[in-house]
């Protein structure tokens, strides 16, 4: 079981102090927020990729160098990678890239984006998202697999007798999960090539959530990678907390009334119990963070949202200490208890080489 945090990259005022940091700043942050993630034993940290205001990370490749070459451990992970807006080819090239770097601590989460304008401002239209998706991402999965590629599609141009380079390292692409709140088709997508399915509903009622997921389960067993229950599933949260609950209450109160995304809406007490978002003391958040298995089965990565609506970056560096040295550790042990032993572990580079060499190894015998 995995569990990371991811952020959106938002440039958000703080509602408290009126004070809005720039750019610099809050990319700044962003990397002490990374490097914080691994210090209190995070397995994850995953970045968004955005284009528009008032987002920062357009450059994820970049962002995870840098925390790569100061980190051991971490996986380094994206909160969407556009598979829409990116060139295939520039996925394959830069995330290798970044694999090779990073030693294999990379994976990535694909996803269609949500942001309309985005598409026009790279050449492509948002009514042929989903077919673009599909085309793009089966391209991709081609030039991590195959040495020499010939290709032709619709939404791009053909190529011939085409490597990427650098290729993956130990000849092993990066784990891809799929993200998608609504489309099922993604879903089927990530079942069909036995990849994961990351449904980050930090909007939307469990229910909703649960379905996606169920329905992922199924098509995955049907494409023949494995029972229902082995499939390889992530889900999102987010979380703010203090030792007291009222005062996790009193002070996140105001960013999530003032926040862009969910502000002027529904009341937090509402907006917490309907969906995933959970503000509380250590003992509530783990305990409703521990009813996710409830809602979706045994899982393999959990993702969670700690750095948004304009949070200081004091305030959050503070949510990591205690998630580190109060929840998690709870978490571990508890997930870990009554976990069918026929569940597999979310794939690491380590553990996808070990496949592939034994994979090697029967296709020798059989031959």
């Amino acid at each position: 079981m995995q569990f990371g945090i991811f952020t959106v990259g938002d440039v958000t005022t703080d509602p408290t102090n009126g004070r809005t940091p720039t750019e610099n700043e809050r990319i700044k942050a962003m990397m002490q927020i990374a490097l914080k993630a691994e210090e209190v034993g995070l397995d994850v940290f995953a970045t968004g990729e955005h284009h528009n205001h008032p987002f920062v990370p357009s450059s994820p490749t970049t962002m995870l160098g840098w925390i790569a070459a100061r980190t051991e451990k971490i996986i380094l992970s994206t909160a969407t990678t556009l598979i829409t807006t990116n060139d295939p080819v520039k996925i394959a090239e830069d995330y290798a890239m970044l694999q090779h770097l990073a030693d294999g601590r990379v994976d990535l989460l694909m996803g269609r984006g949500n942001t309309g304008p985005v598409y026009p401002w790279f050449g492509q239209d948002i009514r042929t998202g989903i077919p673009l998706a599909i085309e793009n991402y089966g391209l991709l999965r081609r030039l991590w697999r195959e040495d020499v590629v010939d290709w032709e599609g619709k939404f791009r141009t053909p190529l011939q007798g085409f490597t990427s380079t650098p290729r993956p390292l130990d000849g092993v692409p990066p784990f891809v999960w799929h993200g998608s709140i609504r489309s099922p088709e993604i879903a089927e997508q990530a079942a069909y090539y036995g990849d994961g399915f990351l449904h980050n509903g930090i909007f939307w009622p469990f229910d909703h959530s649960k379905r996606m997921i169920e329905f992922y389960r199924k098509r995955w067993a049907h494409y023949g990678h494995g029972a229902e229950d082995q499939a390889i599933v992530g889900v999102g949260g987010q979380i703010f907390m203090r030792k007291n609950s009222q005062d996790a209450v009193n002070e996140f109160r105001p960013y999530f009334d003032n926040a862009p995304v969910y502000g002027h809406g529904p009341t937090l007490e509402d907006f917490s119990r309907e969906t995933p978002l959970t503000v509380g003391s250590p003992e509530q958040i783990t305990e409703r963070l521990l009813s996710y298995r409830t809602h979706f089965g045994d899982f393999q990565r959990m993702m969670l949202l700690v750095d948004h609506a304009g949070l200081p970056l004091k305030t959050v560096l503070e949510q990591l200490d205690m998630l580190g040295e109060d929840v998690l550790p709870v978490l571990r042990k508890e997930f870990a208890i009554g976990r069918p032993a026929h569940i597999p572990d979310a794939p690491t580079h380590a553990s996808l080489v070990a496949a592939a060499a034994t994979e090697n190894v029967l296709e020798e015998v059989q031959s």
